[in-house]
């Protein structure tokens, strides 16, 4: 086996091969990391799994928006350079927070079932009964997102958007001790994960907020050299997930958009058929592009000769290389095709009124 591995001695005297996992310290992180190394233990009942949390840029930078921190791998780097040091073996993300560029040598071996991808409100407990739709005018709601504020702001004129960071514990705190907002955005999945699906007041559909690339999704980095663990980890894979998410992550990729400016996203596979919405919009919502592509993705069987290829920093040997293909040449054929029609100039205007913010 490759790698500086650790092993360790049970008690009944068998050597066990160590599996570190890297993940943030807070509680969603672990409760996802949590799920995943359930997953391999019941694959794996000899390995044994050590979780290594820590913190990154993005949980220690509390004050400022996201989008202003200007930093690409916000809730990543950190776990990435253990990753690099052999001090994890494997490192568990929202798949959101990983950018469609990983450094190199690592890649993403598993991208587990989405859960839901959507946006959920969740409302300040005297508002208790009321949707975006119904709530006083001027109303403050709480997002640290670009693309929720751009698509809502548009949706919603009557209300207001501000700022709101924190993990999301501190959110739901903030919005229930004080009257700052009247509601706040979160993902309904991280608030299923957490057990606060009760909290949810109102889902949002693709009409209202199209969701984040990536959203709703775990992936699973390891270092690309390890053909063991990407081995192990790549059972994990979830195969309609896994090209749901190569689409996304090919058409954020090919408008060079980021957590800066405002894309989104809505995809299905409905039979072998893989659908594909994206947008771009100004940061006030005035300003957007749309459009929906599909391409047939056969996932029945895998070729037995596959070979190992990479899509947008996903290996994934064991969903067929041709709807792999189809599904990366979806999100770049759409993402062109808004470039085309001026998608360009939306974001680099976004970008600049972000910056000068």
């Amino acid at each position: 086996m490759e790698g500086p591995f650790k092993y360790i001695r049970e008690g009944n005297g068998k050597i066990s091969r160590v599996i570190r996992m890297g993940t943030r310290k807070s509680q969603l992180a672990r409760i996802q990391t949590d799920s995943v190394a359930g997953r391999l233990k019941e694959l794996y009942p000899d390995v044994h799994l050590e979780i290594v949390a820590m913190s990154t840029i993005g949980d220690k930078i509390l004050d400022t928006a996201l989008s202003k921190i200007g930093e690409k791998s916000l809730f990543t780097k950190e776990l990435e350079n253990a990753l690099e040091r052999n001090e994890v073996d494997i490192v568990v993300h929202s798949l959101k927070d990983l950018p469609t560029s990983l450094p190199p040598g690592f890649t993403i071996g598993a991208i587990l079932q989405r859960e839901n991808p959507h946006d959920a409100v969740v409302l300040h407990p005297k508002n208790a009964g009321l949707t975006l739709d119904n709530l006083p005018e001027k109303s403050v709601i709480g997002t640290s997102s670009l693309r929720r504020a751009a698509q809502l702001k548009k949706r919603f004129p009557q209300l207001e958007f501000e700022n709101i960071r924190g993990n999301l514990n501190t959110r739901l705190k903030k919005l229930d001790e004080k009257d700052d907002y009247a509601a706040i955005i979160l993902a309904a999945a991280g608030l299923k994960r957490m057990g606060w699906e009760r909290r949810i007041s109102q889902i949002l559909g693709p009409e209202d907020c199209m969701y984040a690339v990536g959203q709703g999704a775990l992936a699973v980095e390891v270092r690309a050299q390890d053909k063991d663990i990407l081995e192990m980890v790549s059972v994990l894979h979830h195969p309609d997930t896994v090209l749901r998410c190569i689409s996304e992550r090919a058409f954020l990729k090919q408008l060079e958009g980021g957590c800066s400016v405002p894309v989104a996203v809505h995809t299905e596979v409905k039979g072998s058929m893989l659908y594909l919405t994206g947008a771009v919009y100004s940061l006030d919502g005035a300003d957007c592009l749309k459009d929906t592509m599909q391409t047939n993705v056969e996932i029945d069987k895998v070729s037995e000769n596959a070979q190992e290829c990479v899509h947008i920093g996903v290996t994934a040997n064991n969903v067929p290389s041709s709807a792999l293909e189809a599904a990366e040449n979806l999100g770049m054929d759409l993402a062109n095709a808004l470039l085309n029609k001026g998608a360009k100039d939306i974001l680099t205007t976004a970008r600049k009124l972000n910056d000068a913010r």
